[in-house]
C-alpha cells in the first residue's frame, strides 16, 4: 500500500472516531455508482454527509481547499442519492468537511468545518 492510501485510511479512521463520539454512524465509503460518500452520520433529526480529506502538509494548501465546486456538485448529488436509496426524508441535512494534516511531530491534527455549503 502506497503511502498516500495508507496516510488517507489513517484520515478517515481518526475522523471516523471523531464523528462517532457525537453522531450515529451511518455508513462510511458509502457507493452507488460514481457517487461516494466518505462519512453518513445522524443526530436527532439532522443527516451529516461528511467529506473526509488528508494531508501530509499544508505548505501547498490546507485539506479543505481540494473540495471545489465540482467535488462540491458530486457530494450533493451522492447526498440525493443516499436518501433516495435509503427513503429517508430528514427535517435538516447537513455538509461538512473533515481537514487532517499530519503535523511536524508526526501527529495528525483534525479539523472540523460545519455546514461549509
Amino acid at each position: 500500500m502506497s503511502n498516500h492510501v495508507r496516510l488517507g485510511k489513517q484520515g478517515e479512521a481518526l475522523a471516523l472516531a471523531y464523528v462517532a463520539k457525537y453522531c450515529e454512524v451511518l455508513h462510511c465509503n458509502w457507493k452507488s455508482g460514481r457517487l461516494e460518500l466518505d462519512i453518513v452520520a445522524r443526530r436527532h433529526t439532522c443527516i451529516y454527509f461528511i467529506e473526509v480529506k488528508t494531508r501530509r502538509t499544508d505548505l501547498f494548501g490546507y485539506p479543505e481547499e481540494a473540495v471545489d465546486r465540482k467535488k462540491e456538485q458530486h457530494i450533493r448529488d451522492a447526498a440525493t442519492r443516499y436518501l433516495e436509496v435509503h427513503e429517508l426524508h430528514p427535517r435538516e441535512i447537513r455538509f461538512d468537511i473533515i481537514a487532517i494534516v499530519k503535523n511536524d511531530s508526526g501527529a495528525l491534527q483534525l479539523f472540523h468545518l460545519k455546514d461549509v455549503f
